[in-house]
């Protein structure tokens, strides 16, 4: 299966018509991505938008990620836990220092979305990505941001991609890729996108983590978070 964590969500007509598309291409799990401007309008209609993926001619599992966008690190925290028990995933928008380093050591935060966003280097050291591994927070390198860039910016994107891949290999924290679709033109077959990050030096079971393997982590680990107590520790109800 798989799995791409970030598309863009706008509005039912239009989440419905990307969702689509991504079927047809060959993703078997996506999740919108909405913020605070669109977060109450998603609540109204995301069981619906689940409900028709499935009926798709190649059924499209559909979960929900809300991104904390700010750069101030008692927010982040603030509406992490207010937001932790009512949607499946939680991200937050990378490139302040103080929130790269906040979302790595938050156990509510799922996913540090893009550290390198508006940066010259890419956001995270071998502190932070210690802690990213401790706490099970996902790293994202989105495909769009190559998509949309040129020249010397993306040859420093790319440079980032591959500083973060390194780190990731020595510290082993989760690695999601995902393509950033905003439009229906922008959604690519996995298979391409595999090709492309394996050009850029991942290695086949690296790319198989970060579409598949990490993402489906995430979804199963959150789906079953009310049961766990703390770390590694789950309640299991008793049967007389």
């Amino acid at each position: 299966m798989f799995y791409d964590l970030n598309i863009k969500g706008k509005n039912f007509n239009e989440d419905l018509h990307l969702a689509k598309e991504a079927s047809l291409l060959g993703w078997n799990s996506v999740a919108f991505n909405y913020n605070d401007d669109n977060l109450d309008n998603a609540f109204e209609y995301f069981d619906t938008l689940q409900e028709e993926s499935l009926n798709f001619n190649n059924p499209l599992n559909v979960d929900f990620r809300y991104e904390i966008t700010t750069n101030n690190s008692n927010h982040l925290r603030k509406l992490s836990r207010k937001y932790r028990d009512k949607i499946n995933l939680i991200s937050v928008l990378g490139g302040h220092l103080k929130v790269n380093r906040t979302s790595c050591e938050t156990i509510h935060i799922d996913i540090l979305s893009r550290p390198y966003f508006k940066r010259k280097d890419c956001g995270i050291n071998h502190v932070l990505a210690k802690e990213a591994a401790n706490n099970d927070v996902a790293i994202e390198l989105c495909f769009k941001d190559i998509l949309t860039t040129y020249l010397s910016y993306r040859s420093k994107i790319l440079a980032n991609f591959k500083e973060i891949i390194s780190l990731h290999r020595k510290f082993d924290f989760p690695l999601i890729l995902t393509s950033g679709s905003t439009f229906i033109y922008d959604i690519k077959n996995p298979v391409d996108l595999s090709y492309f990050f394996k050009e850029i030096g991942l290695k086949e079971e690296e790319i198989e983590e970060g579409f598949k393997n990490s993402p489906k982590n995430l979804i199963n680990f959150n789906k079953n978070r009310e049961n766990l107590i703390l770390k590694g520790v789950k309640k299991i109800d008793r049967f007389d």
